[in-house]
């Protein structure tokens, strides 16, 4: 098993920055991947980002590119979202993910086999 636990989340404007933290505990030494999904009010669960744990590769949505950057401390078995030139369409709650094995489609929440309780993000504009 392993727990994800999030924080970092917060109120922001728009054009700010934030980080979100991750940190996993039990037993990380068996993911393949960490990210990021998030559900803004009124809309659908989406894909974020994600990291693979032992090569440090990274994908992300187009709407972040650019903007947003996933990294990891093996140390510390935490992963980070920093999040810069914020937006309004920024806003949701972020959802910090584990997967055990590689994936088809890593954009799919079914690929995903631990979640944290997420944390709010709220970007006003």
């Amino acid at each position: 098993q392993v727990q994800l636990v999030e924080s970092g989340g917060g109120l922001v404007r728009a054009g700010d920055s934030l980080r979100l933290s991750c940190a996993a505990s039990g037993r990380t030494l068996s993911m393949y991947a960490m990210g990021w999904f998030r559900q803004g009010p009124g809309k659908e669960r989406e894909f974020v980002g994600r990291i693979r744990w032992s090569g440090g590769s990274t994908d992300y949505i187009d709407s972040v590119k650019g903007r947003f950057t996933i990294s990891r401390d093996h140390a510390k078995n935490t992963v980070y979202l920093q999040m810069n030139s914020l937006k309004s369409e920024d806003t949701a709650v972020y959802y910090c993910v584990a997967a055990r094995y590689r994936s088809a489609d890593y954009r799919r929440a079914q690929e995903y086999d631990y979640w944290g309780q997420g944390t709010q993000v709220i970007v006003s504009s």
